[in-house]
Formats: C-alpha cells, sequence, structure tokens
C-alpha cells in the first residue's frame, strides 16, 4: 500500500492497495485490511477492482446518508445492476433512490412501526421460550449443540416468515436465496459461481410468495397489498416490495444473532451483566452488529465529480464502503475492538445510515431481545463448546457453526 501527501486544498492522488476484499483469506479475517485501509487514508483506491474505498467511520457516514452524490440506483454491488435476464428485479429500497424510493419506504415503515412489533412482542417472546426450553431439554447438566442452526436459523426462520405471512412449504428457500443475493454484490467469484446452479429455483420461490393470494391475511405482505389497494403504492410495487422484505429480512438477522452469542459466550463478564439486566438484551444486539457487522461492505456510485478529503472522485465511479471498518474505527469508537454492554453503540452503521438505512432493524432487535432475554432467563452459563467455522460470502460476515455449552 502506498500514501500520498494532501496538502490543504489541493487535489491529491489517494493512496492505493492491491488488496482484494473478497479473497477468501480476507473474508475469513477481514480485521487486518480494515485496520490497513483507515490508516492508510480518508480515500483509498483499490487498483484490483479500480474502485474508491471508506473505511473511516467520518467518510463512510457521510457517503451513506448523501444519496445525491452517492447513488444507489445504480447497483449497491460492484458492478451497476444488469437489467438484461435478471434473476431478480432491483430493490425498490435498496436500489433505488427519490423519488422512486420514497412511495415504498414511506409503505414498509408503516407495516414495520411500533404498533405492528408491539402485536408480536409477547407471541414472538413465547416462541423463544419455547425453543430455548427445547434446545436445553429435560438435562440438568450442561447441553452442547451448534448454535447456528439450532439458534440462530431457528428461531428467525421460525417467526419472521410467519410475520410476514408466508407458507410452510418452501422455507428452505430463504436462505440459500439471501446467501446468493448478498455474494452477487461482490465479483463473478467462486461464491457466485457456486451459488448459481440453484438460483433460479430459490429466486422462483420467492417471487411465487410475494403474490397477493399466497400471503396470509394477517401478515406483513398482506398489509403491503393493502397499501396498494389504497394507491400508496402501484401494484407492480407491491411484491418488489415484500421480495425487498425478504431478501434483507433473514440472513441479516441471522448473523447478527450468531455474532451477538459468539460475542457472549468469550464475554463472560458481559453474559453475567446481561442476566443481571437483561433489558440490556437490545444493547447486546447492537454491539454485536457494531463489533462483528453482519453486513460488511456495501458500494455507492457517485453522481458527479466529487472532492473528498482533497482527493478528486470522478463521476460515475464506484465506492466500497466498509461498515466493518467504520464501526471499529478509533477515530469513533473507544476501545472498538472489545464487546461490552456498558458502550452506547448507537451511531453504528451496521444497518446502513440516512435514507437507506434498514427498514426491518427493529424487527431484527425485537427478534434478539425476545430470544436473548428467554436465555438469560434459563442459562447461568454460555460457552464455547469446539471451533468455530465461518461462513464466507462477498458482503456478509456470516457463521456455518459455533458450537456452545449451556449451563441451566
Amino acid at each position: 500500500m502506498t500514501t500520498a501527501t494532501n496538502h490543504t486544498g489541493v487535489r491529491s492522488r489517494p493512496p492505493t492497495s492491491d488488496v482484494d476484499p473478497f479473497a477468501h483469506d480476507v473474508l475469513e479475517d477481514p480485521t487486518p485490511m480494515h485496520t490497513a485501509l483507515r490508516e492508510a487514508g480518508p480515500v483509498v483506491h483499490l487498483t484490483r477492482y479500480d474502485v474508491y474505498a471508506f473505511a473511516r467511520y467520518e467518510q463512510v457516514h457521510a457517503a451513506l446518508v448523501d444519496w445525491q452524490e452517492f447513488q444507489s440506483a445504480a447497483g449497491v454491488g460492484l458492478s451497476n445492476f444488469r437489467y438484461e435476464k435478471p434473476w431478480r428485479p432491483p430493490s425498490l429500497l435498496l436500489e433505488a433512490d427519490p423519488p422512486l424510493h420514497d412511495a415504498p419506504s414511506r409503505v414498509l415503515r408503516q407495516v414495520l412501526g411500533p404498533r405492528a412489533l408491539h402485536r408480536l412482542r409477547e407471541r414472538w417472546q413465547t416462541d423463544a421460550e419455547e425453543l430455548v426450553e427445547q434446545v436445553l431439554g429435560g438435562s440438568a447438566g450442561p447441553v452442547e449443540f451448534d448454535a447456528v442452526p439450532v439458534l440462530a436459523e431457528a428461531f428467525p426462520l421460525r417467526v419472521f416468515p410467519d410475520a410476514v405471512g408466508l407458507p410452510r412449504d418452501g422455507r428452505e428457500h430463504l436462505l440459500p436465496y439471501g446467501d446468493h443475493a448478498f455474494n452477487a454484490f461482490g465479483p463473478a467469484n467462486d461464491l457466485v459461481a457456486k451459488g448459481a446452479p440453484r438460483v433460479a429455483e430459490h429466486s422462483g420461490w420467492v417471487n411465487s410468495v410475494c403474490a397477493r393470494d399466497v400471503l396470509s391475511a394477517d401478515g406483513f405482505g398482506a398489509r403491503i397489498w393493502a397499501a396498494a389497494d389504497r394507491g400508496d403504492i402501484t401494484p407492480e410495487q407491491a411484491p418488489l416490495v415484500v421480495r425487498s422484505l425478504l431478501t434483507a429480512g433473514v440472513d441479516t438477522t441471522v448473523h447478527g444473532l450468531s455474532a451477538t452469542l459468539y460475542a457472549l459466550a468469550g464475554n463472560p463478564a458481559q453474559w453475567a451483566r446481561l442476566r443481571a439486566e437483561p433489558r440490556l438484551a437490545r444493547v447486546a444486539f447492537d454491539e454485536a452488529i457494531r463489533w462483528e457487522s453482519p453486513g460488511q461492505t456495501f458500494f455507492r456510485t457517485t453522481t458527479t465529480d466529487v472532492t473528498v478529503d482533497g482527493v478528486l472522485i470522478p463521476g460515475g465511479k464506484k465506492i466500497l464502503m466498509f461498515l466493518a471498518a467504520a464501526n471499529r474505527d478509533p477515530r469513533r469508537w473507544a476501545d472498538p475492538d472489545s464487546f461490552d454492554l456498558g458502550r452506547d453503540p448507537s451511531g453504528h452503521v451496521g444497518f446502513g445510515m440516512g435514507l437507506h438505512q434498514c427498514a426491518g432493524q427493529h424487527v431484527a432487535r425485537l427478534e434478539s431481545e425476545a430470544l436473548l432475554t428467554a436465555l438469560a432467563r434459563r442459562v447461568s452459563g454460555i460457552e464455547l463448546a469446539g471451533p468455530t467455522r465461518r461462513h464466507h460470502n462477498n458482503t456478509l460476515r456470516a457463521w456455518d457453526s459455533i458450537p456452545l455449552r449451556l449451563t441451566r
């Protein structure tokens, strides 16, 4: 990595790096790369893909909230969105800017508002307690299991599809569909190739369950269609909004819960604090989102020539925002590599920021609150029971396996 001297008011060349953020060794442990990019400067040119990288909190946050100069409509992946025979349509929330973004976003905020979530709180808490009791079984001693499939995947796949109103059959398509969708934001590497053979099958099922007559009458999906009946969005937009909800509403929550369980298992003092104060369940989840950042990266595209800290970025250039690096930037966070329930993690960019901030983040928080509270009430000890294993994805910081040992 090279560096450049930036004199005030003088447009300079940015530092350059030939690092591949999507290489398997980097995906396994991106922290050294994040540190190097932050220290290199506020803007770094990644020569391998000819994109400009932001790894410091200040620049990432600024780009996230400035949709006028850093647009999402050209696609939030490495390539501009391709409309030739797409396996999925563009998201009206993630890959659209005003005015196209406005009505779908407003409808989804209403559908996922406080009143709707309040109705779900008691039901989800009961579901979480039943799941934890099932995991603990009748044993009075410690139990060991893999937390990824047994808790982090099982709970969201139990409650979220029900809340949307999806049919029971076919829900096994959700995770591989989401995995491929997030892989496709990166380069056309082996991770994309791995999911390609079955993407039409997974995507076809997701398309089918966005239809009005497939969804139950009392779920989020039906309320989105009701908004179309009122004229808040068009009938053509309604299934696309449901689809956006499914694309973003499962994988990120699964890996956020995985990160939280991993963090608590490795930090006994923080687990003891959560047990003593179960109200900290949401803080634990948000701190894990900051600390681990399930959503590692997203792209933007400059709409015009933009000068960032003296560096001229031409219009039409891709910007790679390292959300995870920003979330551990020591310029923003004290002791950023520590998982600490005494920290106020609000302000992290793990759910984005500004116009395109994740509309479903409050749903994810409610899911995590229910599961973590159920665990805190029933489990005295939580610890790792074996080696963990990462799941590589071009966009997500994900897990395949987290062996845990719980003591009732």
